[in-house]
């Protein structure tokens, strides 16, 4: 046999991979398809590299390396999104905040429900020390919605010193002649309020096997701030209508009559109670009447006198006609608290550890506090420049009237706010109530799309309209903030098929001053085709 002059070696199978050694070719760092798909090929390649050697993607293996591939890009994704909900500053689930929260105690705020003044004006009148009483099926008026045309039903309720009246233990509505608006005629009452919601009524008797009293609530979802709990107990000190509070931990002592809500997903409410140690426990015997509202939205929201109906109220047993009207606009239904406000103020309401001392904490406060008609606020807080009253702060209110418009607020709300801030506040500090200030704003804009889109320029001007209401929305917008056309540009621009946009109406950047608010009135957006 000659010599060729040549060696041949098979190196490759002589090179094989120890399997202890394998593990040092996985690329932990590769998540998504492409990188996996990469990584397992150049595996594939390393550890069998004389028993695997057709990539083409119409191979049967390459299928199962793509299926592999698949798999791994998805499990790696809900590992990423686990991760992410279970970080309050990466969380973007409702259910995954809503949890977090109440784990420092804080929760998220439920549907609010509409209010407006209400009058009623009876055929006879009363006199001296009579009432007239109206039971709950009295004080449930069922109307159709504007908005949808829908059912809309509002309960009527009795308002004393700007507060709404504390529960009976019936539930009815006591309307004395002394608080009567024409004396000595007594007929006409405009004590009341209306607020949007079915009224429902759960009534029973505590079990005397439960440690911590807790009351769960048969129908939603639950409108905030509208349960009311009367206990019947042997003993004095537990009997009696209960107060709601945000955190049963807020109690002074085992002698204050509190209760707390915690709400499942669908905000389906538990009432719980103290025990005796924070806040009153009732006893094991003790019968409950609970009553609450169950609704909420800005489909509650009217205009004056729509709500024209008949009551009966009754005195000495003989019933007496007469008729209700909401005799101001009803505002503030809107629905639950989003998850962008909840970022915003769960975290400063957990700092201020219910107690206001800094500046901060009066403007989270504000901003939080729901009222016994159960709207909400939009405020910022100030101190005044001169050193003889740094101790005086200005908090600039104004009165939510629905999801994206805001009001002067009330009286009543004002009230209510400094009369729930004074128990909070620091000693030395003097609050005084101002009205912010509105800055209503009309705009119109012009999208650029390529004319190939024109057939979906009405779902391209949808998507833009969403990235502008979403940009100005109240959740969104400040005091003192100003409307930037270049930020509201990209927005708008976060649309892909929109090539760029322009404000045609305003052609500089809008500034407003500390107690100043901007808010969208009237939007136009045009759309233009380009070659």
């Amino acid at each position: 046999m000659n010599f060729s002059g040549t060696l041949a070696s098979d190196f490759m199978k002589l090179a094989k991979i120890p399997l202890n050694k394998r593990p040092t070719l996985i690329n932990f760092a590769a998540t998504d398809f492409i990188t996996l798909r990469a990584s397992l090929i150049s595996y594939i390649k390393a550890v069998y590299p004389t028993e695997y050697t057709y990539f083409t993607e119409s191979d049967l293996g390459i299928m199962f390396v793509e299926l592999v591939a698949y798999m791994g890009s998805v499990m790696s994704m809900k590992a990423d999104m686990l991760a992410n909900e279970n970080f309050f500053a990466t969380a973007r689930q409702r259910a995954s905040v809503k949890k977090l929260l109440e784990l420092i105690g804080v929760r998220m705020r439920g549907p609010l429900s509409a209010a407006a003044d209400a009058q009623i004006t009876f055929d006879f009148g009363i006199a001296g020390e009579e009432y007239f009483t109206l039971a709950p099926s009295n004080r449930v008026i069922n109307i159709t919605s504007p908005q949808d045309d829908g059912a809309v039903t509002y309960t009527l309720y009795k308002v004393v010193n700007g507060f709404v009246d504390q529960m009976n233990s019936t539930g009815d509505i006591l309307l004395y002649a002394s608080e009567s608006d024409n004396h000595p005629f007594n007929t006409i009452y405009s004590n009341l309020v209306f607020q949007e919601g079915v009224l429902v009524t759960d009534s029973g008797q505590f079990a005397a096997t439960e440690a911590v009293k807790t009351i769960q609530l048969t129908q939603a979802p639950v409108i905030e701030g509208s349960v009311e709990v009367f206990i019947n107990s042997p003993t004095a000190t537990a009997s009696g209508a209960y107060r709601e509070v945000d955190n049963i931990y807020f109690a002074s002592g085992g002698s204050d009559r509190i209760f707390e809500i915690v709400y499942d997903s669908d905000y389906k409410a538990t009432i719980v109670f103290g025990d005796n140690t924070v806040g009153v426990s009732p006893d094991n015997t003790a019968t409950y009447l609970v009553n609450y509202r169950v609704g909420g939205g800005s489909r509650g929201n009217l205009l004056p006198n729509v709500i024209n109906a008949t009551v009966i109220g009754v005195t000495g047993g003989v019933n007496i006609n007469g008729t209700i009207v909401n005799t101001s606009v009803a505002t503030g239904g809107s629905n639950a608290e989003t998850v962008a406000h909840a970022k915003q103020w769960a975290p400063l309401t957990f700092a201020r550890q219910n107690r206001l001392v800094t500046l901060e904490d009066y403007e989270v406060y504000a901003n939080t506090f729901i009222s016994t008609f159960g709207t909400v606020g939009k405020a910022t807080a100030a101190t005044r420049n001169a050193y003889s009253s740094a101790n005086i702060i200005d908090i600039y209110v104004l009165e939510k009237a629905s999801d994206i418009q805001l009001q002067k607020a009330t009286p009543t709300f004002k009230t209510q706010l400094l009369t729930s801030i004074n128990t909070q506040k620091m000693a030395t500090d003097e609050i005084v109530i101002a009205d912010g200030l509105i800055r209503t704003l009309d705009l119109v804009t012009t999208i650029y799309i390529d004319r190939e889109e024109e057939a979906n320029q009405v779902q391209i001007t949808a998507k833009a309209r969403d990235k502008i209401l979403t940009y100005m929305s109240l959740d969104n917008r400040k005091f003192a903030q100003p409307l930037v056309i270049a930020e509201l540009n990209r927005q708008i621009f976060e649309v892909d098929e929109i090539r760029y946009s322009t404000v045609d109406n305003v052609d500089q950047n809008i500034l407003v001053d500390f107690n100043e608010i901007i808010q969208l009135n009237n939007l136009t957006i045009n759309v233009s085709l380009l070659e």
